[in-house]
């Protein structure tokens, strides 16, 4: 067995560096949050009022909108056709909570006119959940096999681990696609005037690089897995 299979091995660089730059993002957008959460909307509505507002005007009325607890937990449930807007949302009239509770309406209006990316990562999603559950224990199965079946559990693994990479990158056109539909609706129903929608913009902006950053950090994790065990088919 190869020496960077015990201890530390090079390839552990690119997982320190996906780690590094997922805080770098979630700093960012914490910092965003909290800045423009001191702004308070010149319309006064809280995020939840303006996620009614935005969900009638596009037309859509089988959609609900929740209070979840926790710290910007919000997200939308397509399954339950649910908006789920945090603590620091739902209530809040600040420009930073109504840019939140849009976007989570962007999904919802996503749904409702059948966006092929969000149905796509909408189906991916078990495979993904499954893939990234059983790549490590399939992975560290594997090496105990020096024959053909060895490779072939690594080899399921590694493609187990793929499909999660490949949730995380369908990710990216959902959740920008989401924060052009909120901002165009909160400047077409004056839910936020001009000086303030740059400010939501920032704080949305700060948000979707969470997600590049996630997609960054997994796409090194996969390389990891292909430069420490791709190449294990061959020397069998």
């Amino acid at each position: 067995m190869p020496y960077y299979y015990h201890y530390w091995d090079p390839t552990y660089l690119l997982v320190i560096i996906g780690a590094v730059i997922c805080m770098i993002a979630s700093a960012r957008v914490n910092a965003a949050y909290s800045k423009y959460s001191k702004y308070r909307s010149m319309s006064g509505m809280t995020g939840a009022q303006a996620a009614e507002r935005i969900l009638r005007a596009a037309g859509i009325y089988d959609v609900t909108v929740c209070h979840v607890s926790g710290n910007l937990t919000d997200h939308y449930n397509p399954a339950k056709k649910t908006v789920n807007l945090s603590d620091s949302v739902y209530g809040s009239v600040s420009v930073a909570a109504i840019g939140v509770a849009a976007h989570e309406c962007g999904h919802a209006i996503q749904h409702h006119k059948g966006y092929v990316p969000l149905n796509l990562r909408t189906a991916i999603v078990p495979v993904a959940n499954l893939g990234s559950t059983l790549a490590w224990p399939l992975i560290l199965i594997g090496l105990f096999f020096t024959s053909s079946t060895g490779s072939f559990l690594i080899n399921l693994g590694i493609l187990g681990f793929s499909f999660a990479v490949l949730f995380q990158l369908v990710t990216l056109p959902v959740e920008f696609n989401a924060s052009s539909r909120a901002l165009r609706m909160l400047e077409q129903q004056g839910i936020l005037g001009d000086g303030e929608l740059p400010y939501t913009k920032k704080v949305l902006k700060a948000a979707a690089l969470t997600y590049v950053a996630s997609a960054a950090a997994s796409i090194l994790q996969l390389l990891r897995l292909l430069i420490l065990f791709g190449g294990r088919s061959r020397d069998d």
